[in-house]
């Protein structure tokens, strides 16, 4: 029963940043989420909503005890007893011009995995935002993150510690959600269309029982060196934006060193009805004419390609190219743009020719992105 009530109160990547946000400065939220999740990115998006505040970055599993706070040994001859200087990495030395401390945004990254004795150093930082006699600024936020303890990657948490801190669930991001960031995290075309015709790349080795049902992913009863994730996709997109660089067999290699035989198989199709889709050039200066692909899928990589390179010289272009193609496609485009997170949104949504196809096709809006 608690695993069912974990599951269905697990939150995503911006709710669980819209609680940090909201109760982080009195007290610590305990992120726990899968492997390659983009755990760790949540300091950058905390940092955008708090721009008056530090990010900082403490990395648990490269401290010992005496990386938390150290002697300043000039305290004893100044003042007859030792005073403890804390790390750099806990922002409890940061000033503005007038001397004053400044806010931070901590966030002690690998809790799970830290060193027993500095997860007991940090219970005070954790709880009173308090390092020996130093107190971090009161606006600070702190929170931390770590993996599942079913992964099997020594991730441990005394109950002393969790009584002190709020411990919640990140549930792994949909496949949609991956393609989502991919779109205006600028990541190759070809691995956003792999993404959305192979879904069980983005699941959760909780929602498979038995790891043959899922080659791709990680799953603690089989032994994966190489598997897919969020992260991992991302590095498979770096790869494939320099696929000219390399010979298809040096390509699939490094996409099977990256996420494994399988996965990378997939992706390799994918490249090779990549390689046939029609250039941007043709779509831009000859949209009438410019090839239409036949699959689906090739046509899904297209409408990916432009959500992610789309500039303003060449939204009209697009447009006339896009009549051409089915409604399935023009209300995945629609719907790209349509998303809160589009980052090109606002120059889409501003041109005349968008505005006019949207007028005549609102009822494409309700189609799966």
């Amino acid at each position: 029963m608690t695993n069912q009530v974990h599951a269905q109160y697990a939150l995503n990547l911006d709710q669980t940043v819209n609680l940090i946000s909201t109760v982080g400065k009195e007290r610590t939220v305990l992120a726990q989420g899968d492997m390659g999740q983009g755990k760790s990115s949540m300091l950058t998006m905390l940092a955008e909503q708090h721009p008056n505040h530090v990010p900082i970055y403490f990395d648990m599993t490269t401290k010992d005890l005496g990386d938390v706070m150290i002697p300043d040994l000039g305290s004893v001859e100044k003042d007859g007893c030792v005073r403890m200087v804390p790390n750099e990495e806990l922002g409890l030395h940061l000033k503005d011009a007038n001397g004053n401390m400044r806010p931070v945004i901590v966030m002690v990254d690998e809790y799970g995995k830290g060193n027993p004795a500095v997860k007991l150093a940090l219970l005070r930082f954790m709880l009173e935002r308090k390092i020996g006699s130093v107190s971090l600024h009161p606006d600070s936020i702190v929170f931390a993150t770590t993996n599942k303890g079913g992964e099997g990657v020594g991730d441990m948490l005394p109950p002393h510690a969790c009584n002190r801190i709020i411990v919640v669930q990140i549930r792994k991001s949909t496949h949609l959600e991956v393609i989502e960031f991919g779109i205006n995290d600028g990541w190759d075309h070809t691995m956003l269309g792999c993404i959305k015709d192979n879904p069980q790349l983005c699941q959760s080795y909780e929602d498979v029982k038995d790891p043959t049902e899922n080659p791709f992913i990680f799953h603690p009863k089989a032994q994966r060196v190489s598997f897919s994730t969020p992260r991992s996709l991302h590095a498979c997109s770096d790869i494939l934006k320099k696929r000219e660089h390399l010979d298809d067999v040096t390509l699939h290699a490094a996409l099977i060193g990256t996420v494994g035989d399988q996965a990378a198989a997939l992706i390799m199709t994918h490249v090779k009805m990549s390689d046939q889709l029609p250039s941007l050039e043709s779509i831009k200066n000859d949209p009438k004419n410019a090839i239409v692909p036949k699959s689906v899928a090739a046509v899904c990589m297209v409408v990916y390609r432009t959500l992610s390179t789309l500039e303003k010289d060449w939204v009209k272009p697009w447009m006339d190219y896009m009549e051409r193609l089915d409604t399935e496609a023009q209300a995945m485009f629609a719907n790209g743009v349509r998303s809160p997170k589009y980052s090109k949104q606002a120059m889409v949504m501003g041109s005349q020719v968008f505005r006019d196809w949207a007028l005549k096709n609102n009822h494409l809006y309700t189609a799966d992105v």
